[in-house]
């Protein structure tokens, strides 16, 4: 990954603003309380954290990715922020991961990932790894590509030509697996497909702890 992002960390941003559409909505229903804990597994530059500690200054927040040259833009974006103080950021593989080894924390009462498991090839085993990580009564957000079944054919097969180029793979079973979880854990599931499935959006919620 650090090879892809060495050059396109330093655009990244002003790049996607465009096209990762639902960012902002999944920030703003996040919604933690004072004290509260925020995960978010990709989070690339930290723009998402960024935006989330401005808008939640009483809670803490916690970022993993898988490359080192976003963990550094990351870290060079908090600090000119003056958020150092309420973000950390740890290096993991998604599919593999720690938290407790991380950050000292297995649980968390937000955790959110955008526009990344259609990044990630094992994206099952790192969609387990993020519920894992949700503690009783928290929540997962997942905002991600969906198929683009309502939008004229040029421009879908145009838009999945374009991902393509950058390993990137809409989940078609993604609400499958999300229903899975949910009947498994217990857990109550929202999802949703806006702007005209271009994008998906979920809410995985655990039951809160008897």
């Amino acid at each position: 990954m650090d090879s892809i992002y060495r050059v396109q960390r330093h655009i990244y941003d002003a790049s996607r603003k465009y096209y990762l559409l639902g960012r902002d909505g999944l920030i703003d229903a996040l919604q933690p309380m004072a004290g509260e804990t925020v995960l978010e597994i990709g989070c690339g530059t930290g723009r998402n954290l960024i935006c989330a500690a401005h808008r939640y200054p009483s809670a803490m927040f916690y970022g993993v990715d898988v490359s080192a040259a976003m963990l550094e833009t990351a870290q060079a974006s908090v600090e000119k922020a003056g958020l150092g103080h309420c973000i950390q950021f740890g290096q993991a593989d998604a599919a593999r991961l720690d938290t407790e080894a991380l950050f000292g924390a297995a649980s968390f009462d937000r955790v959110f990932v955008s526009y990344a498991l259609s990044m990630i090839p094992p994206w099952r085993e790192a969609l387990a790894h993020a519920f894992a990580a949700v503690a009783p009564g928290g929540a997962l957000y997942i905002v991600d590509f969906g198929e683009q079944e309502g939008l004229p054919q040029v421009f879908r097969a145009g838009l999945r030509a374009w991902l393509a180029k950058f390993s990137v793979e809409p989940r078609a079973d993604l609400e499958d697996e999300l229903r899975r979880l949910a009947a498994e854990s217990g857990a109550a599931l929202t999802f949703s497909r806006p702007f005209r499935d271009y994008a998906c959006r979920a809410v995985l919620k655990r039951q809160a702890a008897a």
